[in-house]
């Protein structure tokens, strides 16, 4: 068992390494224009734009120079480079439709044209307009706003073009992927109790979609409650005594991405309990102290009550039954 997922971390480290040196390679790459600020590079593809020279040849011009790089020779390898497949960029503008036009960069090289990546002079917004433009689907209807928009964070971060296939689209890479930003999430997942990410039997976008929702957080559901009933439907109601925290929102107790304490809960019992039930009745000498009680032994406050997320019984009102 612990070979197999020895085997299946070392598999996994090797995939990041590639990716981050793939991406390493691409976005490293000394340009002519390095010497541009950020704004001159963009007012020039701005005209270039207005002016519309692309190239006759298309893909044929680009090659002359950029054939003998495999980065550059992925393409089409994956589909954004088969001409085959109507939408592709390779049967329209071919490279010139994510790049934008040639213009005079022929001549020299020294005239920009659009890169993609962290390092890039034009803006991620920029960037992220050219992948729009064709992946402007009801996925991503919420891009606009959404906490990856806000925070500049270029397609190209997440997303490779130039392969046989996008690593992130394999759900075995995925959460590397995002907890390479989220790092958090990452030390989280990582706890004593928490959803199997760190496997793989569960992924991020089970729970969130990375292009933006309507919804708090990105969540795919309307609410934190809905996304947890989607797998935990045992807990959904209406129950005959509901438990307040509970069907406000599965968050007030637990921590989704992982946790120290039992059941992925925020604090450990009784405080936990006590957030809420701070004069409950119950005498104070038994919340403290070091003898043993039920409130310090076993499953503490949940030893008497133990349908905390609701009751269907007749004599559940105090959620013992």
């Amino acid at each position: 068992m612990d070979m197999d997922i020895g085997l299946k971390f070392n598999s996994i480290t090797q995939i990041m390494l590639t990716l981050m040196l793939s991406i390493l390679s691409l976005s490293t790459l000394a340009t002519p224009w390095d010497d541009k600020s950020s704004e001159e590079v963009v007012a020039t593809l701005d005209k270039k734009f207005a002016e519309g020279k692309y190239s006759a040849k298309g893909a044929d011009t680009c090659l002359m120079c950029h054939k003998k790089s495999a980065v550059v020779m992925a393409i089409f390898d994956g589909v954004h480079g088969n001409p085959n497949i109507k939408d592709s960029p390779m049967a329209d503008l071919q490279c010139e439709a994510c790049h934008g036009p040639l213009g005079n960069h022929n001549k020299g090289g020294k005239e920009p044209m659009i890169t993609f990546g962290q390092n890039s002079p034009v803006p991620a917004q920029k960037q992220n307009s050219v992948c729009m433009s064709c992946h402007n689907d009801d996925q991503r209807i919420a891009w606009k706003g959404n906490h990856h928009d806000n925070a500049d964070i270029p397609c190209s971060s997440c997303h490779q073009v130039h392969v046989a296939k996008d690593p992130i689209s394999d759900k075995a890479n995925e959460v590397a992927i995002c907890t390479q930003c989220h790092s958090q999430q990452k030390a989280d997942m990582h706890k004593r109790s928490s959803h199997p990410l760190q496997w793989q039997q569960m992924v991020c976008s089970d729970c969130h979609n990375p292009h933006g929702s309507l919804n708090d957080a990105s969540l795919k559901q309307m609410t934190v409650n809905e996304n947890c009933y989607s797998c935990h439907a045992e807990k959904r109601g209406p129950k005959l005594w509901e438990h307040a925290p509970v069907t406000d929102n599965c968050a007030n107790c637990h921590n989704p991405h992982g946790s120290v304490n039992e059941s992925m809960l925020i604090s450990k019992p009784p405080q936990l309990c006590q957030q809420c039930h701070a004069s409950d009745g119950h005498s104070s000498n038994a919340y403290f102290g070091n003898q043993t009680n039920a409130f310090t032994s076993g499953n503490s406050c949940m030893n008497c009550h133990g349908q905390v997320h609701g009751s269907n019984h007749p004599s559940g009102k105090l959620l013992q039954r």
